[in-house]
């Protein structure tokens, strides 16, 4: 059993679900969020991202959705034993589960290999659950207009992240690479795009 304190909740996830990493953490603190946003995590796992937004906004209408059931129980779990108001759907996120434009912000960190690329030998890591087209025609459907979409990937990916968020009504208007250090190539890439905007990106320090 993994733990780790996120500001004041803790968060507890049992062997076979993915532990915290430091994409989470980088995606957690990257993401828009404001007093009173409905926020969906597409892909929720042990529901680290939804804790780690609550850590900075505690006014926020929370939900995950998970096709692991484990995950998905963890998930709940967490958010039961922090005290924090919430639903975690067990159900795969391109299914209709959720009516559309419900939510103002969605937030993923997705698997980041497609399953015939050879990479990521951990299966939770490829994209089993579905490519970044789908992902983003997800996001896309569930957001308001006006709504944001955050998620990261890896910086081989970026022009498929940003291609496939254009093609689901997304337009990318953050952007930060993530390095271990300046003599370190970039090792992580956050993105955020909002639904129905005009083009023009900032690329962030």
């Amino acid at each position: 059993m993994g733990q780790e304190q996120l500001g004041p909740y803790v968060l507890t996830w049992p062997e076979g679900v993915f532990p915290l990493g430091g994409d989470a953490l980088a995606l957690g603190e990257f993401a828009s969020v404001k007093p009173g946003w409905r926020v969906c995590d597409l892909g929720t796992g042990s529901g680290v991202l939804l804790l780690l937004l609550a850590r900075r906004e505690p006014e926020l209408t929370l939900t995950g959705v998970e096709r692991d059931p484990a995950s998905a129980r963890t998930a709940r779990d967490n958010l039961e034993r922090n005290r924090l108001p919430g639903r975690i759907l067990t159900g795969d996120w391109r299914e209709p589960l959720l009516p559309a434009g419900a939510f103002d912000l969605v937030i993923a960190n997705p698997p980041y290999f497609p399953p015939d690329s050879g990479k990521g030998r951990d299966p939770a890591r490829t994209e089993l659950h579905g490519g970044l087209d789908e992902l983003c025609a997800a996001a896309g459907r569930l957001l308001r207009n006006g709504g944001r979409f955050a998620l990261c990937h890896r910086p081989e990916r970026l022009c498929d992240v940003l291609c496939a968020l254009r093609a689901g009504r997304l337009e990318p208007k953050r952007l930060r690479l993530i390095a271990h250090s300046p003599a370190h190539p970039p090792s992580l890439v956050l993105v955020e795009a909002v639904k129905g905007a005009r083009p023009g990106l900032t690329v962030e320090p």
